[in-house]
């Protein structure tokens, strides 16, 4: 565990676990269930933000009903992994709003992409026309999720 996240008590955690549950909590709401006064709760909600804890509010929206029902994970290997490389691919992907996620991991690949797409089609395009392109890549290896057993951008803060 972080130095940092050491310093936060049970309450700060507590209202990091209700805000991930449920971002549009109103104040109050938030000062009752954590049995602060709605002032003191504000303080601690703006402390939390300006600390980094908190990145920002989103809604989630239903992929199947916005035409992108379709998950797919992709291996990605790179010709070379030099620093210029490595950032000019970095570049690339942040520049690429299809592509929801990237992570550079250690094992027989250098990344792993995540992205959308209704259809297989759909996912064959986006492939050839964004994904196969992208600097440096030598080589692919695309999953399609059958079936999405979990799916959650919580944190397990240990309440």
């Amino acid at each position: 565990m972080s130095e940092q996240s050491t310093a936060l008590d049970r309450t700060d955690r507590r209202i990091l676990g209700l805000l991930q549950q449920d971002g549009r909590m109103t104040n109050l709401a938030l000062a009752e269930a954590v049995h602060l006064s709605p002032t003191a709760t504000l303080e601690r909600v703006r402390r939390l933000t300006a600390a980094g804890f908190i990145l920002g509010y989103r809604a989630r929206l239903n992929p199947e009903l916005l035409g992108a029902g379709m998950l797919v994970f992709v291996e990605v290997l790179l010709d070379r992994t030099t620093p210029h490389i490595l950032e000019e691919f970095k570049q690339a992907v942040q520049d690429r709003p299809e592509i929801m996620e990237c992570h550079l991991v250690a094992g027989g690949f250098d990344y792993l992409i995540k992205v959308r797409a209704a259809d297989m089609s759909d996912y064959r395009d986006l492939a050839g026309r964004v994904l196969w392109g992208l600097p440096g890549v030598r080589e692919t290896r695309t999953y399609a999720v059958m079936e999405e057993v979990k799916n959650s951008p919580d944190i397990h803060l240990g309440l």
